[in-house]
């Protein structure tokens, strides 16, 4: 279990007690020791929980928390939004519900002043081209492949309109302002190839997982590519 994912995991275990709880009696129900449990608790407070107590005396969590441990500053609530509402006119349907979701489910823990400067925000995602026809239903099951690690079987037309059938290792899918670009190993070329979905004239997942891990794939693109790791 990660650090952030443990701190997440005290602040829910102090919500559910009105009353202080014993550092052994946390400590237990995280399966850490006292050592690390005091730490946690350090750090919650430094980061701005309203945790009250000291050992042998208990723990308790002040009513009116309701952010996790990683507090927003401003900028990252603007980019936040800016983000989000990029996704909203340029992904695919799914995505551009999960990003309005995203948005609502963070707007409601946020304390007034930050929901205030969440919703004010004033950074606007400029309008893009739409879709090509056919393409929007592409996306998703192009994301899931990726995520999956599963081979896929494309209809492919290239820049003249020559069609043609690949078998391709899909590892990551490019966002650009008029384009959408997949980024795969195709076994006919034997090499990383990209592949403009609007190009796409149809798509078949196949089951079996293609043999690298999407992680090395993509730490070789990067390489070839002269792409910075973000």
């Amino acid at each position: 279990m990660s650090r952030s994912q443990r701190l997440l995991d005290l602040l829910q275990l102090l919500r559910r007690h009105r009353h202080p709880v014993g550092g052994a009696a946390l400590a237990q129900a995280l399966g850490i020791s006292l050592r690390t449990l005091y730490r946690d608790i350090a750090t919650l407070q430094a980061q701005g929980a309203h945790v009250d107590g000291a050992p042998g005396l208990g723990y308790v969590l002040r009513e009116g928390f309701t952010l996790p441990p990683l507090m927003f500053s401003v900028d990252e609530l603007e980019a936040l939004v800016l983000g989000s509402r990029w996704v909203m006119e340029r992904g695919d349907a799914r995505l551009a519900t999960a990003a309005r979701d995203l948005l609502a489910k963070v707007g409601a823990v946020l304390p007034a002043p930050l929901k205030r400067e969440l919703e004010d925000s004033a950074l606007l995602a400029g309008p893009s081209a739409p879709l090509v026809a056919g393409e929007a239903a592409l996306l998703p099951p192009l994301r899931e492949a990726i995520r999956l690690e599963r081979r896929l079987e494309l209809d492919y037309r290239d820049a003249q309109g020559r069609c043609s059938t690949r078998t391709v290792w899909p590892f990551a899918l490019g966002f650009f302002d008029r384009v959408q670009v997949l980024v795969a190993h195709c076994e006919l070329r034997g090499e990383i190839r990209h592949f403009r979905t609007d190009r796409i004239a149809a798509l078949r997942p196949r089951e079996e997982r293609y043999p690298r891990r999407r992680q090395a794939l993509l730490k070789d693109w990067r390489e070839r590519e002269g792409v910075a790791q973000p």
